[in-house]
This record gives C-alpha cells, structure tokens and sequence, in this order.
C-alpha cells in the first residue's frame, strides 16, 4: 500500500507520482533524470518505510526511530552486522519518523528531541542523500555508520580491524597474530585527502560520501574513524564530530548532504564529491538547517607570495559555526572557497599543515570578497631563519621523522616500527630519518644529539628551538646541553586532553619551545662533539606509550 499516515501527504505521493515525468525536469541533481525512474516511488510495511529509487536501490527507514533497517542492491541486502541497524550515532530510539514526495525526490524526515535527520532518494539514482542536524548537546550525535554484513566485502588495509581479538591498548587497539595492529581509529587519511571511503568487489561498490564538513571540526588535516571490518561485518562512518585528539570545540547546525551510494564497483560519481555536488532540488524541501547557494557567499584570493614552493600551501576559512578550506594554486597561490555561510572569519594560510598567516574578513550571501596578494612575512615561517643545523621540516608535522609515516595507521608497539630509542648525529646525512617522531617519557626520553661547533659559534649563545604538533598527558620537552646547562621546564601549550600518538594521529596545536642557550654550555674545544640531551616531563600520563609525549615537528640550533 502507497501511502505514509498523513492524508496530505499520501495524496502528494499519488498525484506527484504519476506526474513526476513533468515535476522532475525542473529539478536538478547528479545524476538526475527527465522523467521518474520505472518503479520509483514508497510504500509502508507497517514497520518500516519502503523506498524504490527506481534504479537497483530498495532502503527502509524505521517508522520508530529512523535506523535504515534495510539496503537491497541488486537484490541482495547489504545492510546490518551483529543485529545493529544503520544509524546516527548508535541508535536514536523512539522519533518521530515522516516521509514526503515531491517530484523525483522522497524525503524521509527523523526528529528526535532537538535533532533532526534526514534521508533522500532521487528517482533513478542509487544514491541516499542525508542531512543531520544536531542544534545543541541535548542530544549525542557524533557519526552516521553505515553497518554492511560480513562477507560481502574482503578489507584488510590499515585502517581496519583485523580479524582477532587480541588487544594492545583500551578495547579498541589490537594485534594480529603477526605483531601487526589494527584500529578503527587508524583512518590514515586527514579530511583533506578524501571525497569517499567505502569498498569495492570489483563488480559492487558501497560508499560514503563525505560532505563538506562546514560544521564538523578539526580543519582540513583533521583524521578521524572511516571505516572498519571485523569477524562481524563492516562500519562506513561520516563523522559528524569526533573527539579524539580534538583541537576545537563542537559546532552545531545541519551537516549534509553525505551520501551512501552504490556502483557497479568503482568510485562514485565525480558529481557528488563535496566540492562539485549541487542540491538545489533539495533548496525546498524544508531541510531544517539548509542554507541554499544563493544564501552563501565566496572568498577569493589574488595569490600568496612569500610561499616555499616546495611546500602546498591551504587556505582555511573558521569561526565558531563553520570551517572551509581550499588549496592555494602552486603556480602564484591564487585559491578560491566556495558556499560558504555568511559571517565574519580567520583566514589562515597554511605551509603544509603550519599557519604562517592569518587574517579577518567577512563572507556576505551572494557576493565573492576578493583579497588582493596576501604576503607571507619570513618572520612567519620559522624555516627561513638561518640554522646551523636543522631536523626535519618546518610544515607542521612529523614527515619525514622515523616512524613518522606509519603512525598513521598503526601502533607504536607495531612489529613494522623501527626502534624508538637511537641517538642522533648532525652531519651524518640521516638525522632526520634516524630522529624519532615521537617522544614519550617512559619510552625514548632522553634522546641524544651530537653535534659540533665552529669556535666562533661555540663563543656565542644560541636559541635552540623544538617544534611539536600535538602532546599526550601534557608532555613537553626540557634540554641539557653536555651535562653542564639545563633548561627550565615549560609551560605546557594546550593541546588535545584525549588519546592521540596511539590512535593515529600527530594532529593537535602546532607550538614552538624556544630555550635560550648561553655561550658558557658550548665545548671549546671543536673537535669533540657537543650532547644535546632531550627529555620529555610531566606529572602526567601512565607508562609506555601512554606516557606523556610529544610529536615532533622540527627541531633546530639557530645561528
């Protein structure tokens, strides 16, 4: 039987139905059609709402509490491991669950207290669109995660669980039989690298589609859960805010579209990326939240001078209810952000992930607000001081450190690691790659660097700066220079409170520690090499790796 409850509503479904042929070429979307697809259309099962895209897609939505109970692709139902529906995050309960026709789009609309959340169908598409829109913390919602029975997908990359149940931190960290670890936290890509995630035969593809994050938070370089298998069957997540190794507060307010789309097993369609995605046949369908195109606004900007051009450079976008972001060219760094919420912003320029610019500007519906050159001053990059030696790159990370790499994806206890602890020679040609790229008080503190000086850099004081990008347990860097001068303890920057070296991610606060060396620490005598010694305090953090430590971003001796 056709029909959803409502007597306007069921007699929307049957008059639009049969006109969706007229109704539907004034509507415009990926993929879309100028007339309904044969079988488009809804039904109610009692239980469950009942939604035939026309094309090989059947999904059902819970009249009860908005799960998506049901995912038939081609006759075969994909949804569902160890008796969990797909959901915002694990589950609503009792809502209130309503459905609306309107052409060649059905419209599922769940509200629970002050959250709403919406499912979308377009006639001929193997697509669901979905909006949620949590207005405050009255209401927990952090994910949607799409539950996929085992068997239909074989995964085994590093940001999966493996199949095993032996764990090597929390209940969340494991270990394969071959010291191996696997976490669902081990996404290794930041929001910035991916428009999709999902799985592929070969001949079925499932995916999600990330949205454009405008009210998550973290920024571009942000990593958070993606995916993962077990023994029991899949998760495909849209991370709505993620709390682990968090550099921002959560906002509030509609995230969407993020779509669950099949293939016949390659990627999605190019025209649902969140940077080319267009919805305007949603622009009235009374989304809570939605702000249409002709609601936002652009910022462009002429170039950024003063780069490294070895270096991408990001232009980001943030204030207290949205985030954007968008990569400057290489060629003159000419960038664009487009629908973007009106509002006043920071803008902040990027080398890689450091900020080496920012200003203030204001986004207005409607209309571009175009900069002229922004010039990065040197003063901003601390890679353009003169050094007499250097360690790893000034860009806001740990690349090129040891381990750096794999940490994204794995545990330091990983059998691939190579050994944290190892000294350190300026001149060798390896002090980077021999340099670990975390430091932990229980682990590896007390890391030793040789290095020599001239006799007139020996007679002279020096600063010695350590450059981090996120810290556990509030660990921080003290130095000895040859046993004889020793620095005082710092302060500790803020930085996330949560897990964050184990779980896979380097991504916190960038901070710089600056100490002060006086010419009487220095060896005379120039043959002989001077021993910097670098220790990680705190009062914090338990043992191990979860100790208190640092990540590494560069560390140098200035001239």
């Amino acid at each position: 039987m056709y029909g959803s409850g409502s007597r306007t509503v069921r007699r929307r479904a049957f008059v639009l139905g049969s006109a969706a042929a007229t109704a539907s070429a004034a509507l415009a979307g990926p993929l879309a059609g100028s007339a309904a697809a044969a079988g488009f259309g809804w039904s109610d099962d009692g239980s469950n709402y009942v939604v035939d895209t026309g094309a090989d897609l059947v999904f059902k939505v819970s009249k009860t509490d908005g799960d998506l109970t049901s995912l038939v692709y081609k006759g075969t139902e994909y949804q569902g491991y160890g008796g969990k529906n797909s959901h915002v995050e694990s589950g609503l309960g009792t809502s209130t669950v309503t459905l609306e026709q309107s052409g060649s789009t059905i419209l599922v609309s769940v509200a629970y207290g002050t959250l709403r959340h919406y499912y979308a169908a377009r006639s001929g598409e193997n697509n669901i669109y979905l909006w949620t829109n949590k207005a405050d913390s009255s209401v927990t919602a952090t994910r949607y995660i799409v539950r996929v029975k085992a068997g239909l997908f074989l995964n085994d990359e590093p940001d999966s669980y493996a199949y095993t149940t032996s764990t090597v931190e929390a209940s969340d960290v494991f270990a394969k039989s071959d010291g191996q670890t696997r976490s669902k936290h081990y996404a290794k890509h930041r929001v910035i690298d991916y428009d999709y995630i999902g799985w592929t035969t070969g001949s079925v593809g499932l995916w999600i589609v990330r949205s454009n994050h405008e009210k998550a938070s973290g920024g571009p370089f942000y990593r958070s859960l993606l995916r993962h298998q077990s023994a029991d069957g899949g998760g495909l997540y849209e991370i709505l805010y993620y709390g682990e190794n968090q550099t921002e507060p959560e906002r509030y307010g509609l995230q969407g579209p993020y779509v669950i789309a099949f293939t016949d097993g390659g990627a999605p369609s190019s025209a649902l990326h969140h940077g080319t995605l267009t919805t305007s046949w949603a622009d009235s369908l009374g989304i809570t939240g939605y702000v249409p195109d002709s609601g936002r606004g652009r910022v462009a900007g002429v170039g950024v001078a003063g780069r490294d051009t070895a270096y991408a450079y990001t232009v980001g976008l943030a204030n207290s209810a949205a985030q954007y972001w968008g990569a400057a060219r290489s060629s003159d760094g000419y960038f664009s952000v487009s629908r973007v919420l009106p509002g006043a912003y920071t803008l902040t320029v990027y080398k890689g992930e450091l900020a080496v610019y920012s200003t203030q500007l204001t986004v207005t519906a409607g209309t571009t607000t175009t900069l002229d050159t922004i010039t990065v001053p040197s003063s901003n990059d601390p890679a353009k001081a003169s050094a007499i030696w250097r360690i790893g790159a000034w860009d806001g990370t740990p690349s090129g450190f040891k381990n750096a790499e794999l940490m994204t994806y794995a545990h330091p206890s990983d059998v691939r690691a190579a050994s944290w602890t190892g000294n350190v020679v300026i001149g060798s040609g390896s002090e980077t790659s021999a340099f670990p790229c975390y430091l932990w008080k229980d682990v590896n503190s007390g890391l030793l660097v040789h290095f020599r000086l001239t006799a007139a850099q020996a007679a002279a004081a020096h600063t010695l700066r350590i450059g981090v990008t996120t810290a556990y347990a509030n660990g921080r860097p003290q130095i000895t220079v040859n046993d004889t001068w020793t620095s005082a303890i710092p302060s500790p920057p803020t930085q996330p409170s949560t897990r964050s070296l184990t779980v896979g991610s380097y991504r916190g606060n960038n901070y710089t520690f600056s100490y002060s060396v006086p010419a009487s620490a220095w060896l005379t005598d120039t043959s002989k090499y001077n021993v910097l010694k670098i220790d990680i305090v705190s009062g914090s953090g338990t043992t191990g790796y979860l100790s208190a430590g640092t990540a590494i971003d560069a560390v140098d001796l200035l001239a």
